[in-house]
């Protein structure tokens, strides 16, 4: 029996940054929201199923606007968001009720493509837990409480985490059972809860440069210019 592979779709985020009443995950690119083009490349995928994880009051709205306007076929739920990002993660998983590997995939990032969730399996597969990432390109500095710098990491060592972010499913789903009860509040992201909770080292492949993160307006007008750039390929 294969393998059930399933994606967990963050767009519950407030997007305090845009400088925007609308959410990111909502704002426009080309005509469609910037949480349709992670879906379609999802749905278009290996992924069995898609669980998508929205805001407060904006299950109907995606219900609609969202699932039914675009036809998406493997959203299987709709689930409402918690007031950090590893509570709407968590929400996602309460989901699963028969799944082997999930992949878990901020919504800002809608050049998520095909051959990084391939190869996302196929590492998770192999290791339980990995990432994508890109090495960083500028020299990174640790600083101090008061801006001095304390330590130069060699670049070469320091990859940028993107998602999606994949696990094995008992292994998250343990990760969040202990998380829950000792929360820290420096968690930023999957990868770390399984690290610190599981002992669980995390394979990092590569991603892409493009694969970016939508939470500024100049985020967006770049964005705009990567996806003409697909368009016309």
């Amino acid at each position: 029996m294969a393998d059930k592979i399933i994606a967990i779709v963050l767009a519950a985020g407030q997007g305090k940054r845009m400088n925007s009443d609308i959410q990111k995950q909502y704002l426009l690119i080309e005509g469609k929201p910037v949480i349709y083009y992670s879906l379609k490349t999802f749905e278009e995928s290996v992924v069995d199923e898609i669980i998508l994880v929205v805001g407060k009051d904006e299950v109907e709205y995606c219900q609609k606007e969202i699932v039914e306007k675009y036809n998406f076929s493997k959203i299987t739920h709709i689930v409402q968001g918690g007031t950090e990002r590893y509570y709407s993660v968590y929400n996602g998983l309460c989901k699963i009720d028969h799944g082997d590997y999930v992949l878990i995939h901020d919504g800002a990032r809608p050049f998520v493509n095909e051959d990084m969730i391939n190869r996302s399996i196929i590492a998770v597969k192999e290791f339980n837990g990995c990432t994508v990432a890109m090495p960083v390109k500028d020299t990174i500095k640790i600083v101090d409480e008061n801006q001095f710098g304390v330590e130069t990491p060699e670049r070469k060592l320091v990859w940028q985490v993107q998602t999606p972010q994949s696990f094995k499913v008992e292994l998250i789903k343990s990760a969040y059972a202990k998380m829950l009860q000792n929360i820290s509040a420096d968690i930023t992201d999957d990868t770390m809860i399984v690290e610190r909770y599981e002992a669980c080292k995390i394979k990092v492949i590569e991603g892409s440069y493009e694969n970016i993160k939508i939470t500024t307006p100049e985020d967006l007008k770049i964005a705009e210019i990567f996806l003409k750039k697909l368009l016309t390929h």
